[in-house]
C-alpha cells in the first residue's frame, strides 16, 4: 500500500514548476475570496436586504464579465505571446478592489465591487490556464490541472475556516454578525491576494523560447472560432447547456441556511465542502489522465444532478452538511478535466484564445442560469429551481457523449 501511494505522489515530482507556484497563487486567493464568499449571501440577504434574485443577479453578472473577459484575455496572451503580464494585472486589480467591501452600504454598490473583482479575474484566467499547460506533457495535463484545482480548493478550506474563528472569537454576536463584523473581515481578506501577486511577479517565468515560438505563428492567430473544428465548437456548446443548469452557489448556501444552519456556521459547511474538493481534485485530475476525459465529466455532471435533485427535497441540517460533501466530488471530477481536455482539442499556440472561448461557453449562460434559478425560487419556491437545474444538467451529461474526446495533440 505505502508503494501504491509513493508511485502515485511520484508523479506530482515531475510537475514544472510553475505549476507549483501558479497552485501556490491559487490556494493565497481563493483563500482571500474564500474569506468573503460564503458570508456573502447572509450578508446581502440579513444586512443589506437583498432578494434572492438580487443575488443571483450579483453573482451572474460577476462570473459572466469574468468569462467574457477571459476570452479576449486569452486571444490577446496569444497573439503576442505574452501570458505572465496580463496574470499580473489581473490579480493586481482583485488586489485593489476587493478591500472596498469593507465600505458598501447597499447591494448595488457589492455588484460594482464584485464587478471589478471579477474583471480582475477575467483579465488572468486564461492566461494563466495557458501558462500552467505551456510545459506539461500531454500525459500529465489532468494531473496539472487537477493539482491546480486541488490548491484553489486548499484555500477555500483555509478561508472559510479563518472566517469562521474571526466570527465566534471577535464578532459581536457570532449568530448575526453586525456590519462593522464584515467590514473588519473583508480586510483581513485582502491580505493573501496581495501576497499572491508578489509571488507571480517575482517567482513564476515565462519560457522565452515558447515566447519566440508563439510569435512566428501568432500572425495565424484570428479572433474568430472558424479556427477551430466543429468537434471543439460541439463541445462549447454542450458546455453552455451545463453551464445553464449551474446557477451561482450562493443559492446552496441559503437554502442550507433554511435548514436551520446558522450564519456563522456557514463557513465551516463551505470549509467541509472544499475538503473534498481537495482530495476529488487530485484524484479526479490523474484519473483523466488514465481512464478518459469524457467519462469523468459525464459521471461528475450526473452526480452534479443528484444531488441537485436532492436539495429540492432536503429538510434537515445534517442532510444539507451530507449533500456539500458529497457535491464536492463534482468538482474534483469536472474541473481540471475540462480544462485538460480544452489543452488535448487545440494546438499550443491557440491555447490561450481556446481557454478564452472555454470561458465565454460558460460566461454567456452562467448569468441566466442564476436569473433563471433565482426567478424560480422567487416564484415557485426551492424544489422547483433545484428540479429544474438537475433535470438539464442530466440532458447535458446525455450531449457529451456524442464529443469525440480523443487527443488532437
Amino acid at each position: 500500500m505505502r508503494q501504491a501511494f509513493s508511485k502515485y505522489f511520484s508523479r506530482y515530482k515531475k510537475l514544472p514548476r510553475n505549476v507549483f507556484l501558479l497552485s501556490f497563487v491559487s490556494l493565497l486567493n481563493d483563500t482571500s475570496s474564500e474569506i468573503i464568499y460564503p458570508l456573502m449571501p447572509a450578508f446581502l440577504a440579513l444586512t443589506l436586504g437583498a432578494s434572492p434574485f438580487a443575488i443571483g443577479a450579483i453573482e451572474g453578472a460577476a462570473e459572466t464579465t469574468a468569462s467574457l473577459l477571459k476570452l479576449f484575455s486569452g486571444y490577446l496572451s496569444d497573439k503576442f505571446a505574452k501570458r505572465k503580464l496580463p496574470v499580473i494585472f489581473g490579480y493586481a486589480l482583485s488586489s485593489l478592489v476587493r478591500p472596498l467591501l469593507a465600505l458598501v452600504t447597499s447591494w448595488r454598490q457589492v455588484l460594482f465591487v464584485r464587478l471589478t473583482d471579477r474583471v480582475g479575474k477575467g483579465i488572468r484566467g486564461a492566461p494563466r490556464d495557458a501558462l500552467l499547460a505551456a510545459d506539461v506533457d500531454p500525459d500529465q495535463r489532468g494531473l496539472a490541472f487537477g493539482f491546480n484545482r486541488a490548491a484553489d480548493h486548499l484555500g477555500a478550506v483555509i478561508g472559510p475556516l479563518i472566517a469562521f474563528l474571526l466570527i465566534s472569537f471577535f464578532a459581536s454576536n457570532a449568530e448575526i454578525p453586525s456590519a462593522e463584523d464584515y467590514k473588519y473581515l473583508f480586510l483581513i481578506a485582502s491580505v493573501p491576494v496581495i501576497i499572491g501577486l508578489l509571488v507571480i511577479v517575482f517567482f513564476v517565468k515565462e519560457d522565452g523560447r515558447r515566447e519566440i515560438e508563439s510569435i512566428r505563428e501568432s500572425t495565424r492567430i484570428k479572433f474568430s472560432l472558424a479556427d477551430f473544428d466543429s468537434n471543439f465548437k460541439r463541445f462549447l456548446v454542450v458546455i453552455s447547456v451545463f453551464t445553464l443548469s449551474n446557477s451561482t452557489d450562493a443559492f446552496l448556501l441559503l437554502r442550507a441556511q433554511e435548514t436551520g444552519i446558522a450564519p456563522a456556521m456557514l463557513p465551516l459547511l463551505w470549509m467541509a465542502l472544499h475538503i473534498t474538493k481537495v482530495a476529488s481534485s487530485l484524484i479526479g485530475g490523474d484519473l483523466s489522465d488514465r481512464i478518459g476525459r469524457k467519462t469523468l465529466i459525464v459521471a461528475g455532471w450526473i452526480l452534479y444532478a443528484l444531488v441537485y435533485l436532492a436539495f429540492a427535497f432536503v429538510q434537515s441540517a445534517f442532510q444539507s452538511w451530507l449533500l456539500f460533501i458529497i457535491y464536492g466530488i463534482y468538482f474534483g471530477l469536472t474541473e481540471g478535466t475540462e480544462k485538460a481536455l480544452v489543452a488535448d482539442l487545440v494546438p499550443d499556440e491557440k491555447r490561450g484564445t481556446a481557454f478564452g472561448l472555454y470561458s465565454l461557453a460558460f460566461g454567456i449562460t452562467v448569468l441566466p442560469a442564476s436569473l433563471i434559478f433565482g426567478g424560480l425560487w422567487t416564484t415557485f419556491g426551492a424544489s422547483v429551481a433545484f428540479t429544474f437545474s438537475a433535470i438539464l444538467s442530466i440532458i447535458a451529461a446525455l450531449s457529451l457523449l456524442t464529443i469525440d474526446t480523443r487527443r488532437k495533440i
